[in-house]
């Protein structure tokens, strides 16, 4: 079972943030889950939500500034907000990178800066899956290119994902836990997808993705595992 960090190590440090993921990887985690937003000047952004007020002391939303103007706000606890390209000088190759699709219209950018990416690093198009609870934005990508490994998200269970998946030959549903049935996972599995998990917290969840084989789990606490 692989472990991805959620959003770096949610749980120890500052969400979505060089710090964050600096602490999963000390773990050695399998790999690290983000989501990304483009901002005014077309950078892609790694930050949860639509705007900056929960995670940073500036206020409004993340579209409406340009780099230079994201880059005079800090996270609440002071670390700097990053970018993809950050996010990726930093990891190196070393791990996995689920990248969520969280902002309108990020498909297409992030596929476009991977694939020149890849082509100057040691990073291939294998180390990533990209996701999003917005299918449309995985349906975009489908209908440009194969070399990419889509993960469905569903904020309900497997079932309600896999015609999805089947459409778009996916790669991988993402459920939560809180809705996660064996007979679900079965099913799933015995279909060819791979099963990630979010967002599993304690260490009993952990042991009953274990004893369901699921093939990932999406954790704020790598360190439990």
């Amino acid at each position: 079972m692989k472990i991805f960090g959620h959003r770096g190590a949610a749980g120890l440090v500052a969400e979505n943030t060089l710090e964050s993921i600096t602490e999963a990887l000390q773990y050695n985690v399998d790999g690290i889950e983000i989501d990304v937003h483009c901002c005014k000047s077309g950078e892609l952004i790694v930050i949860h939500d639509t705007t900056l007020d929960r995670t940073t002391n500036g206020k409004g939303e993340v579209a409406n500034y340009t780099l230079k103007e994201l880059q005079e706000f800090s996270t609440i606890e002071g670390y700097a907000i990053p970018t993809l390209i950050e996010v990726l000088h930093l990891i190196n190759a070393r791990c996995e990178l689920n990248i969520e699709l969280k902002g309108k219209e990020t498909a297409i950018p992030v596929m476009k800066l991977l694939e020149a990416y890849i082509e100057s690093t040691d990073w291939v198009e294998d180390d990533f899956i990209l996701s999003s609870f917005d299918h449309s934005q995985l349906y975009t990508i489908k209908a440009k290119t194969s070399k990419f490994k889509l993960g469905v998200l569903s904020e309900e269970n497997i079932t309600s994902a896999l015609s999805v998946a089947k459409e778009l030959e996916a790669y991988s549903i993402h459920p939560p836990i809180a809705t996660l049935t064996k007979k679900e996972t079965d099913t799933a599995k015995d279909q060819g997808y791979h099963i990630y998990v979010w967002t599993v917290n304690t260490k009993t969840l952990i042991n009953q993705s274990k004893s369901w084989n699921v093939d990932g789990i999406i954790t704020d606490f790598p360190n439990f595992v």
